[in-house]
């Protein structure tokens, strides 16, 4: 989502967070239990997807909505106003994309370091995850939305569905469109335990070729 889409997406649930306080004034126990659950679930799923789910936002929110009672929507409510004003103020994204490349390169360097010790299964899913990571990235920095709603939640899509979506707006070519699969592909394989699907200098021929594609798509 572009800062635009995650304003509007923020004030949305505030809004229906102020419609979960509404509801304590026809229920003596507290706010309604379907609202507020329909709150919560819609409300960690956003900030999952915006700040990750190790962010103290996320653990925060989580640990104090936990109940029905009328506290718990109003610590809901409060926390969405928090995540709203960073959002609007723009510090969101200029920490990340002061830290992305940084971090792109320290993942892609533990990759390495564990293919030199012998251990091609996990860092074939390290370069997958640094993949998949930057192709939300790309996403984002060409307006292309980087979640489906479902039954009034927001999804994340998937790798395969972004890589489609940039090689249809002619982010990338339909040559990188494929390379990228193949690689998403390893890195499922290792994911899921087919390690006997891939070698070691496959994930070798991986690791430089993920680190060419992000150096020249960088932004």
């Amino acid at each position: 989502m572009q800062p635009k889409d995650l304003s509007k997406r923020v004030a949305q649930l505030i809004e229906q967070s102020e419609k979960v306080l509404a509801t304590k004034k026809h229920n003596q126990y507290g706010s309604d239990y379907v609202a507020m659950a329909g709150l919560r679930a819609s409300t960690l799923s956003f900030i999952a997807m915006t700040y990750g789910s190790n962010h103290s936002y996320y653990t925060e929110y989580d640990s104090a909505t936990k109940s029905t009672l009328e506290s718990s929507a109003k610590r809901s409510h409060a926390i969405l106003h928090s995540i709203q004003n960073e959002i609007d103020g723009g510090w969101i994204f200029t920490v990340k994309k002061l830290i992305s490349a940084e971090i792109f390169s320290d993942f892609l360097e533990m990759a390495e370091h564990l293919l030199e010790q012998g251990y091609k299964d996990p860092a074939a899913v390290m370069i997958g995850s640094v993949l998949e990571e930057k192709l939300r990235q790309l996403c984002a920095a060409n307006k292309i939305d980087t979640e489906l709603e479902k039954d009034g939640v927001f999804i994340a899509k998937k790798a395969d569905r972004l890589n489609s979506d940039l090689a249809k707006f002619e982010v990338y070519t339909k040559l990188d469109q494929k390379s990228v699969t193949a690689w998403l592909d390893l890195r499922n394989n290792a994911a899921h335990g087919k390690y006997n699907e891939y070698t070691k200098e496959q994930v070798n021929f991986m690791l430089l070729d993920v680190t060419v594609f992000l150096a020249r798509l960088s932004y």
